[in-house]
């Protein structure tokens, strides 16, 4: 019996796409995001009690906690998106290894996740953590330094 496993012709990384969110959540975060600014974060935190593994919430908490000035509730959202997209990832084939590109819609929430987590660790002084995620934005992505603030 012939081997039927694919050989990749490619070389290089694996890329990993996580795969996309319910369409309720999306419609959800974007009417929590139209709410008046006095009302946002409440309307923010309904999604997330309501889709707790959608990474784009956790994000924008994290995000609007930033801007906020609020530095530890930015970091406590942003480590909980990063750590739920870590599950993510394993839960769509990642192994510790590969590319998670910005160019792929469903990867940003992620991404915007591990780079809220890495402006907050510097804000609070974590310089190591800071690094670390400076590095693994830069290894998931290469293109990234170019996507800061996007």
């Amino acid at each position: 019996m012939a081997n039927e496993t694919p050989v990749p012709l490619h070389g290089g990384l694996p890329e990993t796409i996580l795969p996309p969110p319910p369409p309720e959540a999306v419609a959800a975060l974007v009417e929590a995001l139209e709410s008046p600014a006095a009302e946002r974060r409440r309307a923010l935190s309904a999604v997330a009690a309501q889709h707790p593994k959608y990474l784009e919430v956790w994000a924008a908490l994290a995000e609007l906690s930033s801007a906020a000035g609020e530095t530890i509730e930015s970091y406590a959202y942003a480590r909980v998106g990063y750590h739920r997209g870590l599950d993510s990832l394993r839960a769509a084939g990642w192994r510790g290894s590969g590319y998670v590109r910005w160019d792929n819609r469903d990867n940003r929430g992620f991404l915007r996740a591990l780079e809220a987590l890495r402006s907050a660790a510097g804000a609070i002084g974590e310089d190591e953590e800071e690094a670390r995620c400076a590095l693994f934005l830069l290894q998931m992505d290469p293109a990234w330094s170019r996507r800061a603030g996007q």
